[in-house]
């Protein structure tokens, strides 16, 4: 569990300001919650936590702020290709982050990939283009699941 710092909370203020959008209660529990969450989490989630501050957050509301939150650069999508799309929280990292998702837990471990920085820009300096956004998934699956029908990284 994190908490937020004060310039996270006055990025994500002054990014609804720039919407024309306020800071409702709501919107701060819900941005409250996030900083309860650890590692890759879903709406649900958020949602359940965000109810724990404020009874009156809505899925809705959750719906409708996430994206907010990733525009704002707060958080980040994970879309792992299942109905459930993650998120994290978009802490600054000195390396890229690449995903690897067990496929028999649906864990999610960040790794450092450092190179994927390097080979995005080199690709797309080739076409004459640049980076907006890049994504490295590798799906894997646990050897010890087959074996004894749990995966040994679930702990």
């Amino acid at each position: 569990m994190n908490k937020p710092d004060r310039a996270t909370w006055e990025n994500f203020s002054d990014f609804l300001i720039s919407q024309g959008l306020r800071m409702t209660g709501q919107r701060k529990a819900v941005f409250d919650a996030l900083f309860r969450q650890s590692g890759h989490f879903t709406a649900d989630q958020l949602l359940q936590d965000a109810r724990k501050m404020d009874e009156t957050v809505s899925r809705a509301t959750v719906y409708r702020c996430l994206p907010l939150l990733v525009d704002s650069g707060t958080v980040r999508k994970i879309d792992v290709g299942q109905d459930n799309k993650f998120y994290a929280l978009n802490e600054s990292s000195a390396t890229f982050k690449a995903q690897v998702i067990c496929s028999d837990c649906d864990r999610i471990f960040d790794v450092d990939a450092p190179f994927m920085e390097w080979y995005g820009r080199t690709v797309s300096e080739k076409l004459g283009l640049e980076v907006n956004d890049q994504r490295l998934q590798v799906h894997a699956s646990c050897p010890t699941y087959a074996d004894k029908g749990t995966c040994s990284k679930t702990s």
